[in-house]
């Protein structure tokens, strides 16, 4: 679940990592672990940069990330396998925060945008936040995300 300790003035954001990761055609599907890994590292970069709070939420669990914390980002799996696992688990997660108003559910899966909007937790498109990510980026020395 996001941190509690940053709600209040701080955007908390509760990323559905896969599809965000699905953003950018950039051959992940070849290898969707390191893609993850390189997903986590930009997310590090942005909740460093902009002390917001970032949760990452994917379905499948990566062999050598443990959930919990990872610099600035907090990475979170779904508990159970199988389509939209980690739709499910956002889910959870927004329904079990005590402010979910303060959550921003990061997803172009309009079925989730719908469910998280029902129990107050607006949906902000992959897209716009690739692009700050991307500005995140561009800021940092040598202008590029790690891959």
């Amino acid at each position: 679940m996001p941190s509690s300790r940053s709600s209040g003035s701080k955007t908390r954001w509760l990323v559905d990592g896969s599809n965000l990761m699905g953003s950018r055609p950039d051959g992940w599907w070849n290898n969707p672990e390191r893609a993850a890994r390189r997903l986590i590292d930009e997310l590090d970069a942005y909740a460093a940069a902009t002390g917001e709070d970032v949760t990452a939420v994917f379905d499948r669990r990566l062999p050598d990330v443990a959930p919990g914390r990872h610099g600035s980002v907090t990475v979170a799996y779904a508990t159970r396998h199988g389509a939209n696992a980690a739709d499910d688990e956002i889910v959870r997660m927004v329904a079990a925060d005590p402010e979910p108003s303060t959550l921003r559910v990061v997803t172009s899966d309009r079925r989730l945008a719908e469910r998280v909007a029902e129990l107050g937790a607006p949906a902000n498109g992959v897209m716009n936040f690739r692009h700050r990510l991307e500005e995140i980026a561009a800021r940092r020395p040598g202008g590029a995300t790690r891959g």
